[in-house]
């Protein structure tokens, strides 16, 4: 529960960041003003004696964070990918945060799964091991199913961590509540919508059938990608709090002597997972946003392994097409045209001067064009391009920081494997293979089939619809304002109608002309 009784947390949350020394690189990080200072070493330093020590031999920020336990590491994962927020010093500090704790018993993950799946574990498992890896939420075994000796990753949720979340998330409600009043300036950084994000995020990682859900989601988008490979979900083996999936082996993204040892080519690898999470984002809608190294292996066979799904983006089908036109309007340079597409969309306020815009892109574009290929940044290029729109009176839009923050992520795994990759290079073949079947002449005809079958779905409803908007017209005194709102919903039908029929004609047209 939200309230002035959390203070007592925040006070040992000011505690803890004032004895590990992270008081100081927090603020300095969020520029916060003399007031919220004061408010901040008010709230830690009489009481720096109740503070977490933490472990001396990691910095500052990570030292109070790990000590201050799950949700706070948690958030500091989350923080880490958000150098918009808290600058990137302290981004790069919060990087180095593992998805490693201490692991709570397997005779409690045991009696987990058996009160989660109504079966004794050595029933459903032949063998049952330690933890393989303990995160913030939850930790995994590997195990034998007992049906068929198949080997699987058992995933279960650390004990009662659902109620020590939830007080940890109140608490930071109520510490981005002061922010926003001692500190109006750090409005801009949306610190309650940094929190919502977070519990969002939170709230999807504490239920384990939807990340089942999203795993088997993604599972049937990319089922067709060359060279990418998901473990199944074991769903009669699923529950609320606990998660089945196939056993993936593999050498870790991150360990270049082991891909090197295995024989893989990492050039290879660099440019495929750019361009699987290109494809997934534009093709599909649906991606992984979370992937770092430490969710991605290799298998023997060269394949790119891919799991943990408790954080996935979506963004609808015109944010996509949107988004592929401003990537691809740079890479032809028509700043121009990346310029209209924002306003076409309604990102940019529509009193704002289109050459103006266009002229401040080209200042965002043509330095990073300018430089060697290995130091040329999609990442970068994003995060300039929204200062920009932000000067130029956009405001945030949660999918598209999503989207850059991911594609800020997988392009540091791709440098990580290859130094040299040519971003642009890479990127430009989905990029414009997308372009060609969203925007070009094939588009506009799908358009037209989705709008005809639209109509026609709504059809019988549609006479009753004008009738009853003419009969409401004509029996009440309407006001100017209701006569012109019923006159456009009396347009819109008729235009409705007239582009479902047309768009049915020349589709019909089209087919006969070729057949």
């Amino acid at each position: 529960m939200r309230g002035p009784h959390n203070i007592w947390r925040l006070i040992r949350t000011g505690a803890t960041l004032e004895r590990t020394g992270a008081m100081q690189v927090v603020l300095d990080a969020f520029e916060a003003p003399p007031a919220l200072r004061f408010v901040a070493r008010a709230l830690g330093l009489p009481f720096k004696w109740l503070g977490y020590s933490g472990d001396p031999k990691m910095p500052p920020a990570t030292r109070a964070l790990t000590a201050l336990g799950p949700a706070y590491i948690k958030f500091g994962q989350i923080l880490s990918t958000r150098p918009d927020v808290v600058g990137d010093e302290l981004a790069i500090q919060l990087r180095v945060l593992q998805d490693k704790l201490p692991p709570f018993s397997v005779e409690e993950a045991k009696a987990e799964v058996q009160r989660e799946l109504g079966q004794p574990v050595d029933q459903i498992f032949s063998d049952f091991s330690e933890p393989v890896a303990a995160a913030s939420i939850a930790q995994v075994h590997k195990a034998t199913l007992a049906s068929n000796n198949e080997a699987v990753a058992v995933k279960v949720l650390r004990p009662k961590i659902e109620k020590a979340f939830r007080k940890d998330i109140d608490a930071f409600y109520l510490a981005a509540r002061m922010v926003e009043i001692f500190s109006p300036g750090s409005r801009r950084l949306r610190p309650m919508e940094v929190i919502e994000h977070f519990d969002g995020v939170v709230r999807g990682e504490l239920d384990l059938r939807l990340e089942s859900s999203a795993a088997s989601e993604f599972a049937a988008n990319t089922k067709n990608d060359d060279g990418f490979d998901l473990p199944l979900i074991k769903w009669e083996y699923s529950a609320r709090r606990v998660m089945t999936l196939e056993w993936a082996d593999g050498a870790p993204m991150g360990d270049n002597a082991a891909l090197d040892a295995a024989g893989h080519n990492r050039v290879a690898l660099s440019e495929r997972v750019l361009q699987l999470f290109l494809s997934h984002a534009l093709r599909d809608g649906y991606f992984h946003a979370d992937m770092h190294q430490g969710n991605l292996k290799v298998a023997p066979n060269g394949d790119i392994i891919a799991y943990d799904f408790g954080i996935m983006g979506h963004i609808d089908e015109y944010t996509r097409r949107v988004y592929a036109e401003i990537l691809f309007g740079f890479i032809r340079k028509d700043y121009k045209r990346v310029a209209e597409v924002h306003f076409e969309a309604g990102y940019v306020p529509a009193d704002k001067d289109v050459d103006e815009f266009a002229r401040a892109l080209r200042a965002v574009g043509e330095p990073i064009f300018g430089m060697d290929a290995n130091h040329i940044s999609m990442g970068r290029l994003l995060n300039y391009l929204f200062e920009v729109t932000e000067r130029f009176g956009m405001e945030t839009r949660t999918e598209l920081i999503l989207l850059q923050r991911t594609m800020v992520v997988v392009e540091g795994v791709a440098r990580s494997l290859n130094p040299q990759i040519n971003i642009w290079q890479v990127a430009s073949p989905i990029v414009t293979d997308y372009i060609s079947k969203s925007i070009g002449p094939k588009a506009v005809l799908t358009d037209l089939a989705k709008t005809a079958q639209v109509f026609a779905r709504f059809g019988p409803r549609l006479p009753g619809m004008v009738e009853a908007a003419l009969v409401k017209q004509s029996t009440e005194a309407a006001t100017p304002a209701q006569r012109g709102l019923l006159e456009r919903v009396f347009l819109a039908v008729i235009l409705g109608i007239s582009i479902g029929v047309g768009g049915g004609a020349f589709l019909l047209l089209v087919t006969l002309m070729f057949d």
